[in-house]
């Protein structure tokens, strides 16, 4: 790897919040008698930190900007006078500093006596460590100080509101005490013990970017209030966790810690829900989870969450879990439990059966995007190897294949070029096609704050996302595109880049193949793709895209992002194409703030293409068509290897219902609920002989299972997850399995009924061979990940500690490719019978299709699928916000609630897709990607129109899932 040298220490070092990064110049000090050197800037409390002196504190920490409020933290320094707070003082050379004297202690008692007479739960005596949880790290400073006597009594108001157990009013008072807030249902806010410190309200602000907190009332009346006084479930909380993270005290604090209390011990693993890949801390107590606390060492997270990792893990042990075994001859007969032993036999037996009956090919699998590298990487076994085909795909088909094929055309590889950290050098970010505030809102948080630092923004979205306008920032550019016309503005923006000799031509010369740029050049520069042009098909005023390819052409370091609304597109493969062209055009590919970053969805959606879930590639990427690619797994595996790709899901199901596809092992996924056009997959599946569900509850596939195999959490498992940046990230067991068997562990025992000789003691071993095979893993092993904590491939011989930005000096492929980008309109098209264009999307409390948040109190928030509607589109129609409304496409029709909001563009209609009852799926069409066949999710012509309520489809399919979930000698397992 050819590496400038300005941008070989980025490459190195992804922890650009480590103090090593903030300067090269450093000072030496002394602290308490030992010196140490730290770069310039160093506050001296991190610098005490670093050599080992503990200095208390209460408003500080590591996570917000020092605020030297507190007067807990204060230092000595010989030669200056008075006592500096040490959070906010930066060291010196030559500075000799003293954390301990008895002006100090005697300085910080009087503090700390103080906080104590009105703080209820902390002192109760000489030597007591308080009450409440017993370890806030108030209770700790209390103690580290020495407090022995309270000079001032328990008389303080808080006190008073603690005995009394209730919120007395004060009348004149500028703010009367609030009661303790119970209405959010995964913490407390008791404000009595609220000391002002202000670290949740720094904490909503500078790490989560809501500014949903604030101080309200002054001197002994300030207390935190969420909102405008607001219960925290009414206000603009979102649950993040920041807040109760950040507090010193018992004031905000997890109910599970409440009701369980502290935890004894915790292990280091990784979020199951979105393709950030958070880090968290597991604090059990035995073997019960007490609270997800995310870890600040892990480099995807830094620290921070959201509400559905921090806090929506009880599906874990929630009652619907599916703990044993259980086959059925028919669909229509109640499920029967059997041991492990006889549902493993009965599975090789039907695929052996069928696979005699109709041919090799009858059977197939598709892996989990939930599930870890190994497990998937176990299913694709299991189907080339075991089965003898590759009729294996996985749900990336349905989101982020357009990625791979696009990214893959262009630069050579099929992932996106940076890490998240590269957000923090990115002066201009372009938003298309997704809302990380809903999907992916740890990194929205990072994005927003550097927004807020100073960085452009422009957003395409046929939607005004939170992205468009949030707490102090604006998008500089909003392109309301019409659903479906992705490509004529992208390429609209690459013909003003060129028009105008926008273009880094340096770049494009040493990086990208000379001839093709030229005859893009040609192509992009034809007057039909101009911002005039383009304006007519996609609504979007010209001078707006003019401003939006000027700012990203010329604003600095420029970065997009994007998500299923650039890819979930009868044209997603020519629109990652475009973007990738847009980059290569302005030099944006290759250092620390630019490149092509797709956003996914699932949490391990990457490393489920990764581990070669497609029918076309083996692990890696590499086609199957390729000789010395699959000797090595024939040498490996003892099998010969059919060169021909498999069947997609979509084929999958179309042969189904022509009769010669009958038998699928389906692992972690619910393609009955996430795939489009719901009653062709019902069809296909209905068709089938032998279905078989692996997963963690009877889902809407499971409707049409023959066996279902109990699945496993995160929390119950060893393995990896690859995140949206590339990086493999550990997930490690923190409980047994409840349903006996870890994933993989169940796929390595159906491998063996059907006669493979599989013997895998540990998840370890998996990646051992995962490694030994893909050139992108070579280096990778659970040894280095537990030293490194986590790595981005490639990682081998060339980059043996990962690679945390791509194409740097070259691109992977060699030269950049530029490709022609022609638009083609969609045939799903609106017209006088169906007028509207529907969209879809996700939001922030629930995930994917629902199953994992709406077992948890998630539900409150989002209890429901709604039909966002302009209230133009709505006044014409006669719909009432909340009113029942029919939704009907040319694929079928579904019944939910109208939500009126100018969120919307008149003629657009947006929907969610979490719940089950809504069917969502029905409506969308068969319509797909025409390099992947990626379904066009979001583009589907419909009307709106009121209803009574649910449709008779609706009914049909709840009465199929009632007798579907009956389970003999148990009372209905109820979805």
């Amino acid at each position: 790897m050819n590496v400038k040298p300005e941008f070989a220490s980025l490459v190195q070092e992804t922890d650009y919040g480590t103090p090593a990064s903030r300067s090269e110049k450093t000072v030496t000090l002394t602290v308490d008698g030992r010196s140490i050197t730290v770069p310039e800037g160093t506050s001296i409390m991190r610098a005490s930190m670093e050599a080992g002196v503990e200095i208390p504190k209460l408003c500080a920490t590591d996570m917000i900007d020092a605020f030297g409020s507190c007067r807990v933290c204060l230092v000595e320094i010989e030669g200056r006078g008075g006592t500096p707070a040490s959070c906010t003082t930066p060291v010196g050379e030559g500075m000799v500093v003293h954390t301990q004297s008895d002006r100090l202690d005697a300085i910080r008692r009087g503090v700390m006596e103080l906080y104590v007479s009105d703080h209820p739960s902390a002192w109760s005596g000489p030597g007591s460590a308080g009450a409440g949880t017993g370890a806030s790290e108030f209770d700790q400073v209390v103690a580290s100080v020495g407090l022995a006597e309270n000079r001032y009594g328990l008389d303080g108001r808080n006190h008073v509101q603690a005995d009394a157990g209730v919120a007395p009013g004060h009348g004149s008072l500028m703010v009367d005490y609030i009661a303790r807030d119970e209405s959010n249902p995964y913490f407390t806010y008791d404000p009595a013990q609220c000391i002002v410190c202000s670290r949740c309200v720094r904490a909503c602000e500078e790490v989560q970017g809501t500014f949903a907190l604030t101080i309200e009332g002054r001197g002994f009346e300030s207390r935190m209030a969420a909102g405008m006084h607001e219960p925290f479930l009414e206000s603009e909380c979102v649950s993040c966790g920041a807040c109760v993270q950040a507090c010193p005290t018992d004031a905000l604090r997890e109910k599970t810690v409440l009701e369980k209390g502290m935890p004894d011990r915790s292990v280091v693993t990784t979020c199951a829900y979105c393709g950030v890949g958070c880090s968290f801390k597991a604090e059990m107590k035995g073997d019960e989870v007490v609270r997800m606390v995310p870890w600040k060492d892990g480099k995807a997270n830094r620290g921070h969450s959201c509400v559905k990792g921090r806090f929506a893990w009880g599906y874990t042990t929630h009652k619907e879990r599916i703990l044993n075994p259980m086959v059925r001859e028919k669909i229509t007969d109640p499920w029967r439990e059997v041991s492990g032993d006889e549902a493993f036999r009965h599975i090789a037996g039907e695929f052996r059966r069928i696979q005699y009956q109709y041919g090799k090919g009858a059977v197939g699998g598709i892996t989990s995007s939930r599930c870890t590298n190994e497990e998937t990487y176990l299913v694709q076994k299991l189907v080339r190897q075991g089965f003898g085909n590759n009729n294996v795909d996985t749900c990336a088909r349905v989101c982020h294949s357009p990625t791979g094929y696009g990214l893959g055309q262009t630069y050579g590889t099929s992932a996106g070029t940076q890490d998240f950290d590269s957000v923090e050098h990115t002066d201009v970010a372009m938003v298309i096609g997704a809302n990380p505030v809903s999907a992916h809102p740890v990194f929205a948080s990072r994005l927003k704050k550097r927004l807020r630092k100073g960085a452009r923004l422009i957003v395409l979205d046929p939607r005004r996302t939170e992205m468009v306008k949030a707490p102090h920032m604006e998008a500089d550019y909003h392109l309301p595109l019409k659903p479906g016309t992705n490509v004529a503005v992208v390429t609209a923006l690459a013909h003003v880049v060129v028009t105008e000799g926008l273009f880094d031509e340096a770049f494009i010369r040493e990086r990208c193949d000379w001839d093709e740029f030229q005859d893009y050049v040609s192509f992009v520069s034809d007057p039909r793709h101009s911002p005039e042009e383009v304006e007519k098909l996609c609504g979007v005023p010209a001078d707006d895209i003019r401003g939006a390819a000027r700012l990203y052409a010329t604003g600095g370091n420029g970065a997009i992002y994007y998500g299923l609304g650039v890819t979930e597109h009868s044209q997603g493969s020519t629109t990652v194409i475009a973007i990738a062209n847009l980059a290569m055009l302005t030099g944006n590919i290759g250092r620390p703030g630019v490149g092509v970053n797709p956003l996914r969805g699932q949490n391990n959606v990457q490393g489920s293409c990764d581990m070669g879930s497609f029918p076309h590639e083996l692990p890696g990427y590499r086609h199957i068509s390729g000789d010395a690619t699959r000797e090595i797994y024939e040498s490996l595996w003892g099998v010969k290897l059919d060169n021909e790709p498999g069947l997609r899901i979509p084929n999958m199901l179309d042969a189904a219902v022509e009769g010669t596809f009958m038998g699928l092992y389906i692992q972690g996924e619910d393609i009955l609920q996430s795939d489009p056009d719901t009653k062709h997959v019902s069809a296909g599946l209905a068709a089938m002989e032998c279905v078989v569900v692996h997963d963690l509850f009877l889902n809407e596939t499971a409707n049409y299972a023959h066996v279902f195999l109990p699945g496993s959490t995160f929390l119950e498992k060893d393995g990896t997850f690859t995140n949206a940046e590339r990086r493999i990230n550990r997930v490690r067991k923190v409980m047994e399995p409840k349903c006996e068997y870890a994933d993989w562990e169940t796929t390595q025992k159906l491998a063996q009924a059907i006669g493979l000789d599989w013997n895998y003691q540990h998840p370890s071993e998996i990646m051992d061979e995962i490694a030994r095979t893909t050139p992108t893993f070579a280096n990778v092993s659970y040894e280095l990940l537990d030293k490194m904590g986590s790595v981005q491939w490639p990682c081998n011989d060339k980059a043996p500690e990962g690679t945390p930005i791509m194409h740097i000096g070259g691109f992977v492929r060699g030269k950049g490719k530029f490709i022609r980008t022609e638009y083609v309109a969609t045939d799903e098209k609106s017209g006088p019978r169906f007028p509207l264009l529907l969209t879809t999307g996700r939001i922030l409390s629930q995930y994917n299709v629902g199953a994992q948040t709406r077992r948890t109190a998630n539900v409150v928030w989002h209890d429901e699928d709604r039909l966002e509607i302009h209230p133009h589109d709505a006044e014409n129609r006669g719909i009432r916000d909340g009113d029942w409304v029919r939704l009907a496409s040319r694929a079928g029709e579904t019944t939910l609630r109208a939500l009126i909001t100018d969120r919307v563009a008149t003629g657009v209609v947006y929907t969610t897709f979490h719940h089950p009852d809504t069917q969502a799926n029905v409506i969308t069409t068969d319509y797909s990607d025409w390099a992947t066949n990626c379904p066009e999710y979001k583009v589907t012509a419909v009307q709106v129109s009121p209803s009574n309520g649910p449709t008779r489809w609706q009914e049909e399919y709840e009465e199929l899932s009632r007798k579907s979930r009956r389970i003999e000698g148990h009372m209905e397992a109820a979805e």
